[in-house]
């Protein structure tokens, strides 16, 4: 019979088959909500269509989540992404690392195609984080939420800023500043009694904020530091703009 869990010291942990259902059920989720969106936009659709006298014997074609071009860039950009995760640049002394700009790749998919594909894109990367970890130290479904779904899947909120002036950067430092509020209320709820014994005890009413945050702030200031930069920051104008898909991507 196949084993989903191990139970250990109040916490629990995934099997191999526990992380295989884990992603299975990731997966099919992520084909529910496109096929619910291609519903709604051929309905949509049709519903103007018929109001504007348009023949209705005109085939439709509805619209998809990710077009081949959203689909190619997205994946590039995940794939990216989740290899510099793996590249620490200072490991912090409570725990957690400064990555080379792994966040900014995961926004970018937002900055590139808007808030439905940047927090798909994101979730699915919050899914690739949780098997990364290998599917440790679970202590509740919410917990897992807040840790990787809602945390990670912050970082899509950055396609809220696609079209506005600096969207990029805006995006990325809301999205970012997100996902640490997201890490620290699951610190709250779930991690108060895991503080490290080097932690300053004068400040352990603040232990998730200061734990959190101590590594995506200072990954946040050099992310923004190399956009600035006239070579980087042309070098993603011309990505951009080979990315754009119907004129999505406004500058």
């Amino acid at each position: 019979m196949a084993k989903f869990f191990n139970a250990e010291d109040g916490y629990y942990s995934l099997t191999t088959d526990g992380m295989i259902l884990f992603i299975a059920l990731t997966v099919f989720l992520l084909l529910t909500v496109a096929f619910i969106k291609a519903k709604v936009s051929e309905a949509v659709k049709e519903h103007g269509d018929s109001k504007s006298g348009v023949n209705e014997d005109k085939p439709k074609e509805a619209k998809r989540l990710f077009s081949t071009k959203q689909l190619v860039f997205s994946g590039v950009a995940l794939a990216i992404a989740f290899v510099l995760s793996f590249i620490k640049v200072i490991d912090m002394p409570w725990g957690g690392s400064v990555t080379l700009c792994s966040m900014l790749f995961v926004t970018i998919i937002g900055y590139w195609y808007g808030p439905a594909i940047g927090l798909v894109t994101a979730l699915a990367y919050g899914v690739l984080q949780f098997v990364q970890d290998g599917g440790g130290y679970i202590l509740s479904p919410m917990q897992v939420a807040f840790d990787f779904i809602l945390a990670f899947m912050a970082l899509g909120v950055s396609g809220f800023f696609n079209k506005k002036k600096n969207g990029l950067i805006i995006g990325y430092i809301i999205a970012i500043l997100l996902r640490g509020l997201m890490h620290a209320i699951g610190g709250y709820i779930y991690w108060m009694d895991y503080m490290p014994d080097n932690f300053p005890k004068n400040l352990a009413v603040i232990y998730p904020i200061l734990y959190n945050y101590a590594y995506i702030i200072p990954e946040g200031v050099i992310t923004v530091v190399l956009l600035l930069i006239s070579p980087v920051k042309k070098g993603i104008a011309y990505i951009s703009r080979l990315a754009e898909d119907q004129g999505v991507i406004s500058g």
